[in-house]
């Protein structure tokens, strides 16, 4: 057969078709010299993809896929899409030594960055692709409840996965993300960010291995996720480190499930301005050390806050994980003296100790609690924490491991850590204006051997039970 001859003009035209379909400002890794065989660390080639693409007004650098990129510390930048296609992999290189930015500014004691952006606008991380901390790489010996951290004195090379400093429309979406040696996202002073559909998955050993914390950051929204943390699944502070960027408020979480050895949703303990206009709806939480934690622990406030529609189970972890099996938990107390190697971080300039700020207008709406614990609220004066409404909110206490009860946890605290009792299913300690409406309680076999009964009121003032 003799092959057919088209007229110029027809292949011209199919050429130009063919370039219609093409994908514009795609700066593909592999062009740029990575190898992507999990071996070499690619992160030069890769940091000359973002640089390329940034300086031709941006677009999409592409991981594609049936990769594995090993890789240093990656420097972000403004109008750039990082698309990781399905079944390809960004993992960090387990070389301590090449951690060398400080998570915390002057702060070393808290862990390096690896990914990490500041000042910039327009930013995404997106596609069916995965970004692996490589976690376990840095941790010590595996215990029966955690790693073994390794000791350090005032540097600590632990890289956190993804850190976005002043960052303006930022997307995270889809992706999986996770196998953190510390925190996983860490939002400071972001502006207008949403974070939707990504499976967020850490080592539940792993101790500092948080899953999302939202610092000094306004507008954000996180949705449909699943988070599997060792630490904290969700968590809005201000850290000192970042004061200059304000509050963090206007944030909604809705339709995430999550499991923590910690406390799955927390707010605090870092606080040192203010957490305001918050909803979290929607979501499960599942197989946690302490379900809804507001953990105000400096002299910031707290105020505004909706739970509701809410499925939290809870039972008892090993004391190295702070949290007691509390459902729910509601507490302002001063952060605890000591020498730890990020005290003079913890409290303003100057000063060997701190205070707390006020709680107050809490809502918890249709929550239904299956817990080995009850929910505690409580504060080191009367009308520290106030304004607290329980609605609809429904607990079955019933006992599930071999932990002791009969306890309640308050750190970081100064004083006790632990409040020795028994097993309540409401434990109100030092607070006022505390409304419990249409509450049910129910005691499950196996009961829990310190039944202390519905409620406990103590130096607390103004409960209204309906």
């Amino acid at each position: 057969m003799k092959p057919i001859k088209l007229p110029g003009i027809i292949l011209s035209l199919l050429l130009l078709a063919s370039c219609a379909n093409t994908p514009k400002n795609v700066f593909n890794v592999l062009d740029y010299g990575a190898l992507g065989n999990g071996t070499t660390d690619d992160a030069v080639a890769i940091q000359t993809a973002i640089d390329a693409c940034a300086k031709n007004g941006g677009g999409q650098v592409l991981f594609p896929t049936g990769y594995t990129f090993l890789s240093g510390p990656l420097k972000l930048a403004s109008n750039i899409d990082l698309h990781l296609q399905v079944n390809s992999k960004l993992l960090a290189n387990p070389n301590e030594s090449i951690y060398q930015i400080s998570a915390f500014r002057e702060n070393e004691g808290e862990g390096m960055m690896w990914l990490y952006g500041q000042d910039i606008e327009n930013i995404s991380i997106t596609g069916k692709g995965e970004i692996d901390g490589n976690g376990i790489s840095f941790m010590g010996e595996e215990l029966n409840d955690s790693y073994q951290l390794k000791p350090i004195t005032n540097f600590d090379p632990r890289p956190h996965v993804l850190t976005l400093i002043n960052a303006k429309k930022v997307v995270i979406r889809d992706i999986t993300i996770g196998n953190s040696a510390y925190w996983t996202i860490h939002l400071i002073g972001c502006y207008d960010a949403l974070i939707e559909g990504i499976s967020l998955i850490n080592n539940l050993k792993v101790r500092n291995g948080d899953g999302i914390d939202l610092d000094h950051s306004r507008k954000v929204r996180i949705a449909n996720c699943f988070i599997e943390s060792g630490d904290d699944c969700i968590c809005l502070k201000n850290r000192r480190e970042f004061q200059e960027y304000g509050p963090c408020e206007d944030i909604v979480v809705t339709n995430c499930v999550m499991t923590s050895r910690s406390c799955a949703i927390k707010i605090g303990s870092e606080n040192m301005d203010s957490i305001d206009n918050v909803i979290f709806e929607n979501c499960i939480i599942k197989a946690s050390n302490r379900g809804i934690g507001i953990q105000n622990r400096d002299e910031g406030t707290v105020s505004n806050i909706i739970f509701s529609n809410m499925i939290v189970d809870c039972l008892f972890f090993s004391d190295v994980w702070w949290g007691k099996a509390e459902p729910i938990y509601v507490t302002s107390y001063p952060r605890a003296i000591g020498n730890h190697k990020d005290a003079g971080w913890r409290f303003p300039k100057g000063a060997t100790e701190g205070r707390s700020g006020e709680v107050s207008n809490i809502f918890f709406n249709n929550i239904k609690c299956t817990s080995e614990n009850g929910i505690f609220v409580g504060g080191d004066t009367q009308d520290k924490v106030n304004h607290i409404y329980f609605s609809d909110v429904d607990i079955n206490l019933t006992k599930r491991t071999s932990y002791p009860g009969g306890i309640y946890d308050k750190r970081p605290c100064n004083g006790e850590g632990f409040i020795h009792d028994k097993t309540y299913a409401f434990y109100l300690d030092t607070a006022s204006d505390i409304t419990i409406n249409d509450c049910n309680v129910r005691w499950s076999n196996p009961k829990p051997k310190q039944i202390g009964g519905d409620i406990k009121e103590q130096n607390t003032v103004r409960v209204n039970k309906k």
